[in-house]
């Protein structure tokens, strides 16, 4: 009787899981759902865009989705110049910091809807 009811619970979250994004309820308290992409350009993904979730029941920053700008250095205009975007799931704190020399990395934070990490 118990393993049934535990298979049971896990075939629920599973699905629940697996869902495709149109499916997902708009009003989810319990999973956000998150773009994931390795390489955004500003406008698309350079490869398939993936979808991550984590649960939402932990701590505030790890209930966000997370937006990672890169910025590099250019050593003649003394100016940085935006290079690409990462989207995760990844916990998130926001602000900007020196990844390298000539690296700059700002992240920003959202948690006001499932998929909020657009890239813009």
């Amino acid at each position: 009787m118990v393993l049934r009811l535990l298979q049971l619970l896990l075939l629920g979250i599973l699905t629940l899981v697996f869902m495709k994004e149109e499916e997902i309820p708009s009003q989810s308290k319990w999973i956000r759902f998150c773009h994931e992409c390795n390489s955004f350009d500003g406008f698309q993904c350079r490869v398939p865009m993936k979808h991550c979730w984590k649960f939402n029941i932990f701590s505030k920053n790890n209930r966000s989705c997370t937006t990672e700008h890169y910025y590099y250095y250019h050593r003649v205009t003394g100016r940085y110049f935006y290079h690409y975007t990462r989207l995760s799931c990844k916990v998130c704190e926001e602000g900007m910091v020196q990844v390298f020399h000539d690296l700059l990395k700002e992240t920003h934070c959202c948690t006001d809807k499932p998929l909020c990490n657009t890239g813009h």
